[in-house]
């Protein structure tokens, strides 16, 4: 979009504004359009095995969580995982809609576009590889809830005692009332 010349005729300095203006309304037109676009955005992922299927809107919220009958066979640190690894790759994929939304509305402005689709590349990257995450066997186990006393015996470290001097120089007569 070209500035508008100003300082010639009265004729043509109010036909270049109205253009000028002309065009400014018919940017911000396809920008509400892109946001729109965009606002809409929504990706559907499945696990592999069928188990869960997530759909997360433009935003990378759930706005739809399906879980198979399968699941009661999986133990729940598993299908936890299985939830959170489909939940970030469709997160992953909202940046490709994204960009196929803003070249339909605003790809004229290659800038914005890059800006954008970058930003929402940034807040959901590709998952990690399935190979590099820890396997059940890896991970520890974390228990919460009273621990048994003969558990906590056995974990508990001795603690070194202070010695205890004879005469500590003063004059209550002995030993300490804090100890």
């Amino acid at each position: 979009m070209s500035q508008p010349s100003f300082g010639g005729d009265g004729y043509q300095t109010e036909q270049e504004l109205r253009r000028w203006s002309a065009d400014i309304a018919a940017k911000a037109e396809r920008y509400q359009s892109m946001q729109a676009e965009v606002a809409r955005v929504t990706v559907t992922e499945s696990s592999r095995d069928d188990v869960v299927r997530v759909t997360v809107d433009a935003t990378g919220a759930v706005t739809d969580l399906v879980i198979s009958d399968k699941a009661g066979e999986i133990p729940g640190a598993e299908l936890s995982t299985l939830v959170l690894t489909t939940m970030r790759r469709a997160q992953s994929k909202i940046s490709e809609q994204v960009a196929e939304a803003m070249q339909r509305t605003v790809g004229d402005d290659p800038q914005t576009v890059a800006a954008v689709v970058g930003s929402y590349r940034e807040r959901f990257p590709e998952p990690e590889d399935d190979a590099q995450r820890p396997t059940d066997s890896t991970v520890d186990e974390m228990r919460l809830g009273r621990v048994d006393d003969h558990d906590a015996e056995q974990t508990r470290p001795d603690r070194p005692r202070r010695p205890r001097p004879d005469d500590d120089g003063d004059d209550w007569g002995g030993s300490s009332i804090l100890r």
